[in-house]
C-alpha cells in the first residue's frame, strides 16, 4: 500500500527582538540605532581626513569645514544665499501644488480627465527638466522666473501622477456607499474623495519637496548671482571641498 504523506515540519524561528515583523521594538534600541547609523560615518570620515588617506582637497577634516561654514556664514553672505534659495523653492513648490493637486485628483476621479491629461503627463514627467532649459530661457529670460519655471516643471508632473493614483485607490465600495445615502457627484467629490486622499497629498508634497531642492541646483545654472546650487558649482569648480 503506498504510505499516506506526511505533512511537511514547520520550522519555527526563535523570537527575536531586532528581527521582528511589526511586532514592537525597544525605544532605547531605536535611540541606540539612530547614533550608531549617525556616529560610524562621521568615525569614518575623521579617520580617513585625519590620516590623510584621501587627499584634503577632496576630503576635508570635519574641523576645517565647520570654520569654513561659520566664516562663509559671518562673512560670505551664506545666509543671502539660503534665503535666496528658499524662496525660489517656495515659490516653484508652490505653483507645483496649486497646479498638480487639482489636476491628480482630476485625473483618479474621472476617466475624461485621465484621458486628457495621463498621456502627457506620463510623457513629460520622464523627460529631464534640463532639455527644457533652452526654451525656458528664451521664453523667460535669464531671471527669476526661469529659476521658478524650472522648480515648477520638475515637479508638478509628480504630483499629479501619485495624487491620481492615491485617488485611484480609494475603495469603490466607499462611493457606492455615498450614493445610496443620497450624495451627489459634488459630495462624493468634496466629501469622500478629499478627505480620503489628503494624507496622500501630504505625504506626496513631502516626497517632492526634496526633489524640488534637487531642481534648484539646476534652476541656479542659469545667471545665478546667489544662491546654494550657485554656490556650489562655484566652489565645487575651484575645489574648494570644505565649503562644498
Amino acid at each position: 500500500m503506498p504510505q499516506p504523506l506526511s505533512s511537511p515540519r514547520k520550522r519555527y524561528l526563535r523570537p527575536s527582538v531586532f528581527w521582528s515583523i511589526r511586532q514592537g521594538f525597544p525605544g532605547w534600541l531605536s535611540v541606540l540605532l539612530t547614533i550608531i547609523a549617525l556616529v560610524v560615518p562621521l568615525l569614518v570620515w575623521i579617520f580617513l581626513s585625519y590620516q590623510e588617506l584621501v587627499d584634503p582637497r577632496f576630503l576635508p577634516s570635519p574641523m576645517v569645514v565647520l570654520k569654513a561654514g561659520w566664516k562663509m556664514l559671518t562673512e560670505e553672505e551664506l545666509l543671502t544665499d539660503i534665503i535666496a534659495s528658499f524662496t525660489r523653492v517656495l515659490v516653484g513648490f508652490l505653483f507645483a501644488a496649486v497646479v498638480g493637486i487639482p489636476i491628480g485628483i482630476a485625473m483618479g476621479t474621472f476617466y475624461s480627465m485621465e484621458s486628457l491629461f495621463g498621456t502627457i503627463v506620463g510623457i513629460v514627467r520622464y523627460m529631464p527638466v534640463a532639455a527644457f532649459m533652452p526654451l525656458i530661457v528664451l521664453w523667460a529670460g535669464l531671471g527669476e522666473t526661469a529659476k521658478i519655471i524650472i522648480i515648477f516643471l520638475g515637479i508638478v508632473f509628480y504630483n499629479a501622477i501619485m495624487i491620481a493614483d492615491a485617488v485611484k485607490f480609494i475603495p469603490d465600495e466607499m462611493l457606492n456607499v455615498a450614493y445610496t445615502l443620497g450624495a451627489n457627484r459634488v459630495d462624493v467629490l468634496f466629501r469622500v474623495i478629499l478627505p480620503a486622499t489628503l494624507p496622500n497629498i501630504i505625504d506626496t508634497m513631502r516626497v517632492n519637496v526634496a526633489g524640488a531642492w534637487n531642481f534648484l541646483v539646476i534652476a541656479e545654472l542659469i545667471a545665478a548671482e546667489n544662491g546654494l546650487g550657485f554656490k556650489i558649482i562655484y566652489f565645487q569648480r575651484f575645489l574648494e571641498t570644505d565649503k562644498v
